[in-house]
């Protein structure tokens, strides 16, 4: 179990505090009132996506000793979409690339592939949210 902590800190921006003494700040996009000076509290779930995708792939990599930080090394871009009116306002889609390096071997794509899928945060989104992984290797 993780305590984060959470403050409102004023105009439509909140504090987050980690046990082990990180923080961060969260503010609306502007569409809804704020001046998207931090990540919105959506942005989190999308760059968590994103983040734990990658984190879960480099941890698999690790055991199988599989280089993923040649080249250009292992990164992720997320495009956080939400659902506009008449729909309630939330995340609609969450369309992930993920680039891994081309030196990974051939043979291991397919696992390093299927492990992505796997990441809890992946695992736990609503399945109306629309979350497809692309993979590219260069």
């Amino acid at each position: 179990m993780v305590n984060i902590t959470v403050r409102y800190a004023g105009n439509k921006k909140c504090d987050l505090t980690h046990p082990e003494g990180a923080t961060l700040r969260t503010d609306a996009p502007k569409d809804i009132g704020g001046d998207a000076s931090a990540f919105s509290p959506t942005d989190l779930v999308a760059a968590g996506l994103a983040s734990c995708i990658l984190t879960t792939i480099a941890m698999f990599a690790e055991r199988h000793n599989i280089d993923i930080t040649s080249g250009g090394g292992a990164h992720a871009t997320v495009e956080k979409h939400m659902t506009t009116p008449p729909a309630p306002r939330r995340i609609g889609r969450l369309p992930v690339v993920v680039t891994l390096p081309a030196s990974v071997a051939v043979e291991m794509r397919e696992r390093l592939e299927r492990v992505g899928h796997t990441c809890p945060v992946h695992a736990s989104l609503h399945p109306d949210v629309d979350a497809p992984i692309e993979y590219r290797y260069v």
